[in-house]
């Protein structure tokens, strides 16, 4: 698995910079009552696609806002995701925040991003946008990649 897709940089700077006004909307949403639909604490989500695993995550708490037009989770207290490739190989992302826009299945993680591969290559970053089902990654902020 690449870390970083280069020929979708253009498309993926465009959808940064969408994020941004994306993520004023889900704050000035005049909808937002501001209670979640629920509450949940130490979950394991599992995600299958034709009977196969393709990630799990895990988080000590998830709160649920998919009663909202734009519908999210939030993982306030930290998020593990485990996905596995189409060669079944094992690759995780940390973080002490996460929110999942269940419309787009991408994630927004914050906060002491590390995405570990299989091949053992090492993501550090503050912030890092992932596409489950496009298969990409993106950070605009500071990162370090190291391999052992």
């Amino acid at each position: 698995m690449k870390l970083l897709r280069i020929k979708n940089i253009f498309f993926i700077l465009t959808f940064v910079l969408s994020c941004d006004i994306f993520n004023e909307q889900v704050i000035n949403d005049s909808n937002f009552s501001g209670d979640p639909l629920g509450i949940a604490y130490d979950v394991r989500m599992v995600y299958t696609d034709s009977s196969k695993i393709k990630a799990i995550l895990t988080s000590p708490k998830h709160i649920d806002f998919t009663n909202l037009s734009l519908k999210y989770s939030e993982f306030p207290e930290g998020v593990k995701v485990v996905f596995y490739d189409n060669f079944k190989n094992e690759n995780s992302i940390v973080a002490d925040y996460g929110i999942l826009y269940n419309n787009t299945s991408i994630i927004d993680l914050k906060g002491n991003v590390v995405l570990e591969s299989h091949d053992k290559s090492i993501l550090n970053t503050s912030q890092l946008y992932w596409d489950a089902d496009s298969d990409w990654i993106f950070t605009e902020g500071s990162s370090s990649i190291s391999s052992v």
